[in-house]
């Protein structure tokens, strides 16, 4: 028995949900990782996972042999690394997450500029509007807008965004200006969060926070939708200020109860950080980190 695979497909099972799963990751009949699984409990002599239709869970056995194959395969993915020179030049591929647009209107244009300066590098950019798990998803870094919840991840914080209130200068011009948060009870407004926020806003109050209802006429999925339906006309949105930075400059776009915002979120660059960063992440973290902050204050207005 090969140990080191069968500790591969035992990790790819765990995490994938699915023995046939783990085959298809790693192109092999379901009947050749079951045999495997099965032969790698069998020399331990213990049962590492409860086998079911519909799902795998593991034993308490399992539970801590699974951080050991963690650990043990990181550790000879690291020394593989390093053996083909990737501590010492920047190569190889660098996975990396971010929300869907800051990404694509901050972090790809440092991605491309990158790929232009750093010709052996490859970046897989995956933007989603959800929190990632870098170990479990296979990521070496997520950009990350928010308070962090405490880990062992090493953050390195490059600036930070409001939450702001905006519409149109016709739509002012109609139905007038709000002097405070209360008065959006007679305004038109377009929402795009979850369904748990539609129906308020939150605003920096004197003695705390402060919350008030909204009316949405229009809901949308999209900040995108919302900034447009906004410029159209349609009512006041609430967005994040780096989304709107251009509308804004332009005059399309108008802020409102700028004194009320909430406290900034910050916008900060996460990964693992444990043992020596390989050069393609280090060279990807100085390259990035001063031109994100630089995008950052460009983005503030």
């Amino acid at each position: 028995m090969d140990r080191f695979d069968a500790m591969s497909l035992f990790v790819a099972a765990v995490e994938a949900g699915s023995l046939s799963a783990a085959g298809r990751r790693f192109g092999i009949p379901l009947a050749t990782v079951s045999r495997k699984v099965s032969d790698l409990e069998k020399h331990l002599q213990t049962r590492l996972l409860n086998r079911s239709t519909r799902q795998l869970t593991l034993t308490d056995a399992g539970q801590a042999y699974l951080a050991a194959c963690r650990r043990i395969l990181g550790e000879v993915d690291e020394a593989e690394r390093t053996a083909a020179g990737e501590y010492s030049t920047p190569t190889g591929d660098l996975f990396i997450t971010a929300p869907i647009v800051f990404g694509r209107l901050h972090v790809l244009p440092v991605v491309t500029e990158f790929l232009a300066a750093y010709s052996q590098v490859n970046i897989r950019l995956t933007l989603a509007d959800r929190i990632t798990q870098l170990a479990e998803e296979h990521l070496d870094l997520a950009i990350r807008i928010g308070e962090l919840a405490p880990s062992s991840l090493v953050a390195i914080r490059v600036g930070a965004i409001r939450r702001v209130v905006c519409a149109s200068p016709a739509y002012i011009a109609t139905h007038g200006m709000p002097q405070a948060p209360e008065d959006l009870a007679g305004h038109e407004c377009i929402s795009f969060e979850g369904p748990s926020a539609l129906a308020s806003w939150s605003f920096a109050g004197g003695k705390g926070e402060l919350i008030v209802p909204i009316r949405s006429r229009l809901r949308v999925n999209t900040a995108e939708a919302a900034i447009d339906a906004a410029i159209a006309g349609a009512g006041m949105t609430r967005v994040l200020s780096y989304q709107i930075a251009d509308a804004v400059r332009s005059g399309v776009l108008v802020p409102v109860l700028r004194p009320f915002e909430p406290q900034p979120w910050p916008v900060s660059l996460v990964h693992a950080g444990q043992g020596l960063l390989p050069v393609k992440l280090r060279a990807f973290l100085d390259f990035a980190a001063p031109r994100l902050k630089q995008r950052l204050l460009q983005a503030m207005w």
